[in-house]
């Protein structure tokens, strides 16, 4: 069934181990730069910091006392580099749970739906092509032809499973609606900011 062509480009997903060394990476250098300003602070120089060596505490000073701006001779680090790299801890924390959440398929009337965790997609196989008109709905919702894949699809996220339960005839054919069918998403500890 391979009807339509669009070129389609593999994108390489990240695995739940890859994220979380991602993560632990970020989580150490925030500490690394915190630790560093911090002593910094104190002492007038980067030497004998914790965390880096002599190298990078000598290159440090050199730019605190070389720069010519402003910003970047009040501390090592800079408050956007502790803020850039805040968020990337941020996202990959959201990226690490959508990841483990385990999202799963469903049958409709006409063909089935699959999380396909490998490529990072939901993917909707038809048993025959579409009619227009809900080929263009599934435009409309995000999915698009992968001729590589027989499969209409779009990244696997929350908003692919809302999306998917907009269109009443990709429905689940046991009468349960599609977000039915997912686990639970994880409860944020709003404490833990």
């Amino acid at each position: 069934m391979a009807y339509g062509r669009t070129k389609t480009t593999k994108i390489p997903q990240k695995s739940a181990e890859t994220l979380t060394a991602e993560l632990n990476q970020c989580l150490e250098l925030q500490t690394t730069m915190r630790d560093v300003n911090a002593y910094w602070r104190r002492h007038g120089t980067c030497v004998g910091a914790p965390g880096i060596t002599e190298v990078q505490a000598a290159k440090l000073d050199n730019k605190i006392a070389t720069s010519k701006y402003s910003w970047e001779r009040q501390q090592p680090f800079s408050s956007y580099d502790l803020t850039n790299n805040n968020s990337q801890i941020k996202r990959l924390e959201s990226k690490l749970a959508e990841v483990s959440r385990g999202f799963v398929g469903w049958e409709f009337n006409g063909g089935r739906a699959e999380a396909n965790t490998e490529i990072d997609r939901l993917q909707l196989f038809f048993d025959v092509k579409p009619p227009e008109q809900q080929r263009d709905a599934l435009k409309a919702n995000g999915f698009k032809w992968a001729p590589s894949q027989d499969a209409w699809q779009r990244q696997l996220t929350d908003n692919a499973i809302y999306a998917a339960g907009r269109l009443d005839f990709i429905r689940p054919s046991d009468g349960r609606t599609v977000r039915e069918h997912q686990p639970k998403a994880p409860v944020r500890d709003e404490g833990a900011r």
